[in-house]
């Protein structure tokens, strides 16, 4: 199965530069589990599923540590039938789809009341595309129970679903919602918009 990202990070300060520089720096721990490629407009982040939201974290949150109003912006998928399997995307964990909705459900919420705090506030807005076959209005409706309770949900919105919080369990929560929802195999995308040190929290 191939996992990846490409991800745009937009500081809103004169030191952009300084402050995306930095920010790459933080993707290091990740980059013997990862393929990573950079160029003008995007950073591509391909690598195990379940690791892809935590380097996206700290990405971010060293972005937003810069005290600067920052977005991030990305679109994430897993199975994709249009890209070759990759070894360096094998799962690390594969357990998370072989159970009922409820269940799946239930396992998300644990793991994001496990999800440590990291300090800095951030508010999201994403939408879960579970592609193909199948019964994936299901998997939707299961997915938006799921935030609902989460402790980050803030509000729906048309075509998407926004969460506020501390980084650590915003961003557990995407990842919670992007592996356990969908069919195991399927293809699913996700799309993403993150912002923090926003001047204008509305």
């Amino acid at each position: 199965m191939f996992s990846g990202a490409q991800i745009s990070l937009y500081p809103m300060t004169d030191d952009f530069v300084g402050v995306i520089l930095k920010a790459i720096t933080a993707l290091d721990p990740y980059r013997p589990r990862f393929r990573i490629a950079t160029d003008d407009v995007s950073t591509l982040l391909v690598g195990p599923p379940e690791e892809l939201f935590p380097a996206m974290r700290d990405l971010f949150v060293s972005a937003a540590a810069s005290g600067h109003h920052c977005v991030l912006s990305a679109a994430v998928s897993r199975g994709c039938p249009g890209e070759p399997d990759d070894p360096i995307c094998t799962p690390i964990n594969d357990s998370r789809h072989g159970e009922p909705l409820e269940a799946r459900i239930a396992a998300a919420r644990q793991a994001v009341a496990r999800a440590g705090l990291v300090g800095h506030s951030v508010a999201a807005q994403f939408s879960l595309y579970p592609l193909g076959d199948g019964h994936h209005m299901d998997e939707i409706y299961g997915c938006i129970d799921f935030l609902k309770t989460s402790g980050v949900f803030e509000k729906s919105k048309n075509f998407c679903t926004k969460l506020r919080g501390d980084a650590g369990p915003v961003f557990a929560t995407l990842s919670e919602a992007f592996l356990r929802f969908g069919a195991p195999e399927g293809h699913v995308a996700l799309d993403l918009t993150v912002s923090a040190n926003s001047p204008s929290k509305l």
